[in-house]
């Protein structure tokens, strides 16, 4: 593990555009995670049952049902048969994640997202750059490892160790070996490899990567001609390997837009470039 000393990504984006310019859609991101959390803790906690039930499985206003399609899919693989409600709630939650993407859920839902940004935010400002390096389809492997166990289980395995669903309960309940599990991965993603956890071994993220890889709602690098090659970007990037397509491929007649399933939607490269080289667009403007 070395130390490199560097400019904060940003710097010169807060500069031309403010501070709320340059974190606008992180605000907007955080608001979105912390919203979605507090409505599903109002219920047991203060006993306003806006929402009722968890992540996977859930009612709004005694109308709405929505139902994760990855865990539904492992229930179903395990032998349930889902109900009524349950399949009108997945078919909602597929919807839309087919037009805004599948991996907003782990930019812009999940809550653990929170601690591994946090984590990255440490190591920058520690100048830390760890040299361990998991291959991202570690986390392909993983999921298709959470859909083997079901058939040969008959449970739900995955649920018993997923972070979000840990989380949830240990706020409820009482956090227990929960916190064990959240401070690992924000150590792991310090000291051991950057973007470890979401970047590489989470399998939440990998099954969303495929369902949102012909998604409507996508992020253009639409002004790459401005880009002065800062590489703010790339730093703060979540998934930064899906940028240099759209960044770099002009003389290859390669489209703007970033048209990679692992892209999150976070709207970090858009905040951190002083340029505005990005911005939300759709998969039919090039």
């Amino acid at each position: 593990m070395m130390v490199e000393q560097k400019q904060q990504p940003g710097t010169q984006a807060i500069a031309k555009k403010g501070w709320f310019g340059a974190y606008k859609w992180l605000i907007f991101r955080r608001i979105s995670q912390l919203g979605i959390l507090a409505l599903f803790l109002m219920g047991p906690v203060f006993g306003i049952w806006i929402v009722k039930g968890n992540m996977a499985s859930s009612l709004t206003l005694d109308i709405l049902p929505l139902s994760d399609p990855y865990v539904m899919l492992q229930g179903l693989m395990s032998g349930n048969v889902p109900v009524t409600s349950g399949l009108i709630g997945v078919t909602i939650v597929l919807v839309f994640y087919l037009l805004v993407g599948g991996r907003v859920y782990c930019s812009w839902i999940c809550p653990v997202n929170i601690v591994t940004d946090t984590a990255g935010w440490v190591r920058r400002k520690l100048g830390l750059k760890v040299s361990s390096h998991f291959a991202r389809s570690t986390r392909y492997w993983l999921l298709a490892l959470t859909l083997i166990l079901p058939p040969i289980t008959g449970a739900i395995v995955w649920e018993l160790f997923n972070p979000v669903s840990l989380m949830f309960r240990g706020i409820i309940f009482g956090m227990g070996w929960a916190w064990m599990v959240i401070v690992a991965i924000f150590l792991f993603d310090i000291f051991i490899s950057q973007r470890g956890w979401c970047g590489h071994l989470c399998p939440v993220g990998a099954f969303y990567s495929l369902l949102g890889t012909k998604s409507l709602l996508r992020v253009s690098a639409a002004k790459r001609d401005q880009c002065d090659d800062c590489n703010d970007c790339y730093v703060v990037c979540p998934e930064p390997k899906v940028i240099t397509p759209a960044l770099k491929g002009a003389d290859k007649g390669i489209s703007p837009l970033i048209d990679d399933g692992n892209c999150t939607n976070c709207g970090r490269c858009i905040d951190v470039c002083d340029e505005d080289v990005f911005n939300f667009s759709n998969r039919f403007k090039s």
